[in-house]
């Protein structure tokens, strides 16, 4: 949904494989995933529960480490990295949306947003982007209120915000309207996709939602830790969701 898409990879995936250990049997949960995606591109991962989606966007955030394969972002290898490094890179190099929020509660909407600034380059120079992205999405008038003061819609937002408050390379969503009514994942959705055009950030979305991915310049599904699909402007939500039915 980018109005610019460069053909340059910010997001490398290289023969990923996870398996973790049942007892005496080896659970084989992702089993060669391999794929990039170009700066700027809004890519939406999809599959059923058990797909292995969910542990793909962690191996992607450097949240956990594959049994095989690599991961690259903006040019670094991040899969075996130390956790000093890692920490770095993925400090200013991704942005996260979380289904949950995950607000801190004891920081206002504004000091929420400056958290990834202060931790990764410090000073106070960011303000004026934090003031500046919260306005974007609605809240000039709640950057003094705490997460308990504020709507889920309105917590979402705050998340959008401080997503992109460093301009990253890369933003991944969990499921980001997953815990909001229709209406407000609505606005949530329609306040992505502009910061996605807007700041020529690369956006990679998982969901289970058909309607939510149809918004997605390409999407990838998953069956049983496999790609069985990667499609860019595949359509509508209603062939969509049976391309995820037959998957």
């Amino acid at each position: 949904m980018t109005d610019s898409v460069s053909s340059e990879p910010v997001l490398v995936v290289q023969d990923l494989h996870k398996s973790i250990r049942n007892g005496t049997r080896t659970v084989e949960i992702l089993r060669g995933i391999d794929f990039s995606v170009p700066r700027g591109e809004f890519v939406a991962i999809m599959g059923a529960s058990g797909s292995g989606k969910s542990t793909l966007l962690g191996l992607l955030a450097g949240l956990d480490t594959p049994t095989s394969g690599n991961v690259s972002l903006n040019g670094t290898a991040i899969s075996y990295l130390p956790e000093d490094a890692l920490a770095q890179v993925r400090g200013r190099t991704i942005g996260f949306v979380f289904q949950s929020y995950q607000l801190i509660p004891t920081l206002t909407a504004l000091e929420n947003v400056l958290l990834p600034y202060e931790l990764n380059v410090g000073g106070s120079d960011g303000l004026g982007r934090a003031r500046s992205l919260l306005t974007s999405v609605g809240l000039a008038d709640r950057m003094d209120h705490y997460p308990v003061q504020l709507s889920g819609g309105e917590q979402q937002r705050v998340a959008l915000a401080r997503a992109f408050v460093l301009r990253p390379p890369i933003v991944l969503a969990d499921e980001p309207t997953g815990n909001l009514d229709s209406t407000n994942g609505a606005h949530v959705l329609e306040l992505l996709l502009d910061l996605n055009r807007r700041e020529g950030t690369t956006l990679v979305l998982v969901t289970h939602d058909a309607t939510l991915a149809a918004y997605a310049t390409r999407r990838i599904v998953l069956r049983d830790g496999l790609i069985v699909s990667d499609e860019r402007n595949a359509g509508t939500p209603e062939n969509l969701g049976a391309s995820m039915a037959k998957a």
